[in-house]
């Protein structure tokens, strides 16, 4: 594990580094508070600190503090060396922000065993992390597609829409559907279908672009918003997912299987905020009728919504 070791005094620099590099940490040192405070404040930077307390400059308090002040979700434990041995002290070192201390000169065995006590916390707080995204994955994406849900996609949609109003640039949407998907059911059971449902969810993914988003708006329907897209450039990226959904039959338990999408494509230039997101999902899922109509395995377009 990575620690980063702050002490302005060459010789304690040293020896603390060999001392912890023995111990099978890969150590950084720095000689003064704000290096540590930089080092400390990146993204991806150790997150396991020891810290001198007196240091021109920046002082120990000062680096916790301004570790503290960060806003993003890796915590660091930092741990002062101080000679200071008043309650006083103490308190205000912790009240910085550190999560304990220990006075020199400490004792090696001592340093180690709180150390080890710091990794403990880490690994606590990498575990709650992880439990906490995971909750919020499942609160968003549909369980069987890993897709965003409706819910989640629609609150995209509005926030894409947001974005396009205050920057002035265009939102494009393709409401999609599976052709025949009911067939596919009867035919070859519930399972084949969830099968073919998750192939195409992926191969949905593999069409956009890393910033679109992709959802299972309902059953056999999927939503992408792609920000940024006009008119002209929805054709051609339409045309890419339709094509990759139906270049290959899909390979399930059953055997090969092809299949389709209809979709109903529409493009929104400037958006109203008074105005929901249904009117347009109106038009595009009227778009999407149209497709069918047509024979299925195309797009229809609904004409660009301009709303000033």
């Amino acid at each position: 594990m990575r620690i980063l070791v702050a002490d302005d005094d060459p010789v304690s620099l040293r020896l603390m580094e060999h001392m912890l590099q023995n111990s099978g940490y890969k150590v950084i040192t720095v000689d003064n508070g704000q290096e540590a405070a930089s080092v400390l404040s990146k993204a991806g930077g150790p997150r396991l600190a020891l810290i001198d307390w007196m240091m021109p400059g920046l002082d120990g308090p000062g680096v916790c503090r301004a570790v503290r002040g960060r806003h993003d979700d890796a915590y660091v434990y930092m741990l002062l060396l101080t000679s200071k041995q008043s309650s006083g002290d103490v308190v205000q070192g912790l009240e910085a922000g550190a999560d304990d201390y220990l006075t020199k000169p400490c004792h090696p065995a001592e340093l180690k065993a709180r150390l080890h006590t710091g990794r403990r916390v880490l690994q606590l707080e990498d575990k709650l992390v992880e439990a906490r995204e995971k909750m919020r994955f499942k609160a968003t994406h549909d369980a069987l597609t890993s897709l965003w849900d409706r819910g989640a996609i629609l609150a995209l949609l509005r926030s894409e829409l947001s974005r396009s109003r205050r920057e002035h640039s265009p939102v494009s949407i393709l409401l999609c559907d599976i052709d025949h998907f009911k067939e596919v059911n009867d035919m070859y059971g519930h399972l084949v279908g969830d099968e073919v449902l998750q192939e195409v969810s992926k191969r949905l993914q593999d069409a956009v672009r890393s910033h679109d988003a992709v959802g299972r708006y309902g059953g056999e329907e999927f939503l992408i918003v792609m920000g940024g897209t006009r008119g002209d450039e929805l054709k051609e990226r339409a045309e890419q997912v339709r094509n990759i959904i139906n270049c290959l039959p899909f390979s399930t338990a059953q055997g090969l299987i092809p299949v389709s999408l209809s979709m109903g494509a529409i493009t929104i230039e400037d958006w109203d905020k008074s105005l929901r997101v249904e009117p347009f999902l109106k038009e595009a899922d009227d778009a999407l009728y149209r497709a069918k109509a047509a024979g299925r395995d195309c797009v229809s377009y609904a004409e660009t919504v301009v709303t000033l």
